[in-house]
């Protein structure tokens, strides 16, 4: 996918007042720590390591694909190229609101490990926690 079709992707899936732009998606495509990975839906996660860690940096399944384990598929996929990069433990953020989204990491085995007040903003532009997840990153 090219970064143009990363950015309307990432619009539909998520239809933010700040969405992130072309421009944004080829800087992180520019720094070798970070990754991505397309689905065979329209569907892709973005991550990076460091220091033995992982961040999960946008997950994005189209609207009309959701609900066919795209997201799930998705979410292993990352933790397996991350454990490939030698991360121990994986991080991401998400919306308090998401339901659908803490549900899936949960059911991964991801756990509350924290929480950043007023970190999103809505469409509607009210500001909303972020809950901060963890989870072990099993090497076998």
């Amino acid at each position: 996918m090219t970064p143009e079709e990363l950015a309307a992707l990432h619009f539909a899936s998520f239809q933010t007042p700040r969405p992130w732009s072309a421009k944004d998606f080829a800087g992180l495509l520019s720094m070798r720590e970070n990754f991505i990975i397309t689905g065979d839906g329209p569907s892709f996660i973005m991550g990076r390591t460091a220091a033995h860690e992982a961040e999960l940096l946008t997950l994005a399944v189209h609207p009309e694909a959701r609900g066919h384990g795209l997201g799930r598929e998705m979410l292993r996929a990352y933790e397996e190229e991350a454990k490939s990069r030698l991360a121990l433990m994986s991080f991401l953020e998400v919306a308090e609101t998401n339901t659908v989204a803490i549900s899936l990491y949960l059911s991964e085995g991801y756990s509350e490990s924290g929480r950043r007040p007023r970190y999103y903003t809505t469409p509607a532009n009210e500001k909303i926690d972020a809950l901060v997840l963890s989870k072990p990153l099993k090497h076998t």
